[in-house]
């Protein structure tokens, strides 16, 4: 059983349409479960949800700060586990592990590549940073979510081996770009390039998922 909440009504409706139990509040959510995922834009969201809204004054150091934070972890109960599949710098999964772990909370951050295709048949590639036993607990999930799941070492790997993906893609995709666009102006038929070289050396994941969308002029952002 999936419970959902959301700041937006219309997110937590579909999933309810899809077979969640939908919830009101994260505290709603809390009384419900022991294990909970989140996958939000940056560490500054990550820090609100978890931790409450109040994350730039310092005062989460504490467990009583931690109690009355009106954040997620306000809620949670020791032994909990939290899954942070969010992309954010490695430093913020360290710093809510420290807060966490404390208050006998576990947690993994566990980032994710594929984007919104292999999210939608969940075949997405999971990296994931924490310890052995916690990883094993999350593993089920992941194996749903994910056609992969590595633990590739302690709270904020899973962010490191992030940032790691995605300097390899951007340089994949910049060449990419500068490649089609050298042989267009050379007067040559870029879709048979394309075809010529995905077989070969050159070819990659990158490559056969960004090259028919230049070609195509779709740069609609996933």
């Amino acid at each position: 059983e999936v419970y959902a909440y959301d700041i937006v009504p219309a997110c937590v409706e579909r999933a309810v349409a899809s077979g969640c139990k939908g919830c009101g509040s994260m505290q709603e959510v809390a009384e419900n479960c022991d294990e909970f995922i989140t996958m939000l834009p940056n560490g500054p969201h990550v820090k609100s949800v978890v931790l409450g809204e109040s994350t730039d004054e310092g005062r989460f150091g504490d467990s009583k700060g931690l109690l009355e934070a009106g954040g997620l972890a306000s809620y949670m109960k020791e032994g909990d586990l939290l899954i942070d599949m969010s992309s954010i710098a490695p430093g913020v999964s360290k710093e809510l592990e420290s807060i966490l772990s404390p208050k006998g909370i576990h947690m993994v951050d566990a980032p994710v590549s594929g984007g919104e295709p292999k999210a939608a048949d969940g075949t997405l590639a999971i990296m994931v940073g924490g310890k052995e036993e916690d990883f094993e607990r999350a593993k089920p999930y992941f194996d749903i979510l994910g056609s992969s799941a590595v633990l590739v070492g302690p709270v904020g790997s899973g962010n490191t081996c992030k940032l790691t993906n995605q300097m390899i893609v951007a340089v994949n995709i910049a060449v990419l770009a500068e490649g089609l666009q050298l042989a267009k102006r050379a007067g040559a038929d870029t879709q048979k390039v394309f075809d010529a070289i995905k077989g070969g050396l050159a070819g990659s994941t990158v490559m056969n998922a960004k090259a028919p969308m230049m070609l195509a002029g779709n740069y609609q952002p996933g």
